[in-house]
């Protein structure tokens, strides 16, 4: 029996938090993407384990043909896959999202439509643009300013006589001609228009002026697509956020795993930076890892374990889980962590570290260890492959009993030919990273300000003739965020 079906799922406009939770499960469980150019990557990380599908629909580049879209949503969902069928904004507002309903509707293939937020209403919104207003936009016209046939929009002598805010999506490079037919037509061109350029992100641009200047406007300060264009007398408020965003327009370059890029793009981008996300890492769990395996399952032969990452905490957290350890086995046994993330992890569980250093390092871990565990305790140790040696050094030359069980190695999967990074910022977690960086081909510019974790990242750099940069105060995203916003607080005071 075929149990396929196909989630027509708005992703909202902009930054990938503006899906709604709905939107957001049905990522979570399915096990196909079919996705638009215009959709936040970062939605795509919901759906980890899904086959992911560009399907394009942008103006001016490749993209997919409807047809050709359809056939891959009926296909994939003959195969008996849950399809996720991700559209920019709602899929009904000039998403052809009622076509594609029509030919799964001609081939019996169940589908369920979730609405998104679409850009007609919430990207003049964030820019400060009230589409209706008492007493004054009773009404929203919501126009496509770009036809199949390349033509002005129909009805333009009507949309001329409104007096409610007209709105123009994918209109820029007809604007001109939008202007004439409006003016022609009746509408005053002392009129509010507003154009906003990547609305809803954080590289977001707002023009304003009136229908007599505007196209003069865009054309000086280069607008480009995509845009929205907003006309009516409601356009004359600015409602724009007030709440202070720290990083607002400072681009950062964020390098490192998935996950902690993700991570902090995510952090960075709701202070308001702009994001470019070099996440070549990989990592590597060891799956058929007897090591681990007899470790965990004699769980009780150890006093402490000692966890140095994020990546090893979840590790070894999924592994209790596919062992069937019982939890109540570590009732006995102390935690040691380095960092405030890994320590994190764990209390998602239960389970809340003994022994954090004030300073995140495996040197200080290995020192507080040392000071901490007492004659015949055993201590088992879960980290990567490439471990910094100082913490068993240290635990060695004090006579510590242990066993350093590598559980996942990082790896590199950069297939890109670099480049240079112009960013204001760009951070490193890892001197892995940092290596993964440079032979990647990837070079820094002068005007870019690097931030490191920690002095074993920063040490890294060394190898490559650099030696300008800042080290975070605390070993954790939290301490390159708060680096990077002291460093722009600093240049705003001169």
């Amino acid at each position: 029996m075929n149990n396929g079906k196909v989630y027509l799922v708005g992703a909202g406009c902009g930054d990938y938090d503006l899906i709604t939770l709905r939107g957001q499960n049905c990522l979570k469980k399915c096990d196909v993407v079919v996705y638009d150019s215009l959709t936040d990557k970062l939605l795509l990380e919901y759906a980890d384990n899904a086959e992911k599908i560009c399907v394009g629909k942008r103006a001016g580049k490749h993209s997919e043909k409807q047809e050709n879209i359809n056939e891959i949503l009926i296909a994939k969902a003959n195969e008996g896959k849950t399809v996720v069928r991700l559209k920019g904004g709602d899929p009904f507002v000039f998403g052809r999202g009622g076509e594609e309903v029509q030919a799964l509707q001609s081939h019996n293939i169940p589908y369920e439509v979730i609405p998104g937020i679409s850009s007609a209403i919430a990207v003049p919104e964030i820019a400060g643009i009230p589409v209706t207003h008492r007493n004054l936009s009773r009404s929203v016209h919501i126009i496509t300013g770009h036809t199949a046939q390349d033509t002005l929009p129909k009805n333009i002598r009507e949309y001329a006589k409104l007096d409610g805010t007209l709105v123009f999506l994918m209109g820029l490079r007809k604007l001109p001609e939008i202007v004439k037919g409006l003016t022609e037509n009746g509408k005053s061109e002392n009129t509010p228009v507003a154009i906003v350029s990547n609305g809803a992100y954080a590289k977001e641009s707002t023009v304003r002026g009136t229908l007599k200047n505007i196209c003069s406007l865009a054309e000086q300060s280069k607008v480009e697509p995509p845009a929205i264009i907003v006309v009516g007398e409601a356009v004359g408020f600015d409602f724009s956020a007030t709440i202070e965003k720290p990083l607002k327009n400072k681009t950062v370059a964020v390098t490192g795993t998935h996950k902690l890029s993700a991570k902090l793009g995510r952090e960075l981008m709701s202070l308001g930076a702009r994001i470019n996300r070099i996440d070549y890492l990989s990592v590597k769990e060891y799956r058929q890892n007897e090591q681990l395996d007899k470790a965990l399952s004699n769980v009780n032969n150890y006093n402490y374990i000692v966890l140095t990452s994020m990546n090893g905490a979840e590790i070894f957290i999924k592994k209790l889980r596919e062992l069937k350890v019982d939890v109540r086995k570590l009732c006995n046994i102390k935690f040691a962590v380095i960092g405030s993330g890994t320590a994190g992890i764990l209390e998602k569980y239960g389970i809340f570290a003994d022994i954090i250093p004030k300073v995140y390092t495996s040197a200080d871990l290995g020192n507080l260890l040392a000071d901490t565990v007492n004659k015949n305790e055993r201590v088992l140790i879960l980290r990567a492959e490439n471990g910094s040696k100082e913490l068993t050094e240290i635990l060695s030359r004090n006579n510590i009993i242990y066993d350093d069980v590598k559980t996942y190695d990082i790896q590199s999967e950069s297939k890109s030919e670099g480049g240079i990074i112009t960013s204001d910022y760009i951070t490193f977690a890892s001197s892995s990273g940092v290596n993964a960086f440079f032979e990647s081909g990837y070079a820094v510019s002068e005007n870019t300000k690097i931030v490191c974790i920690g002095e074993i990242t920063a040490k890294a750099l060394h190898k490559y003739n650099i030696a300008d940069y800042k080290i975070a105060k605390t070993k954790d995203v939290v301490g390159i965020i708060n680096t990077i916003i002291s460093d722009v607080k600093k240049e705003s005071d001169f």
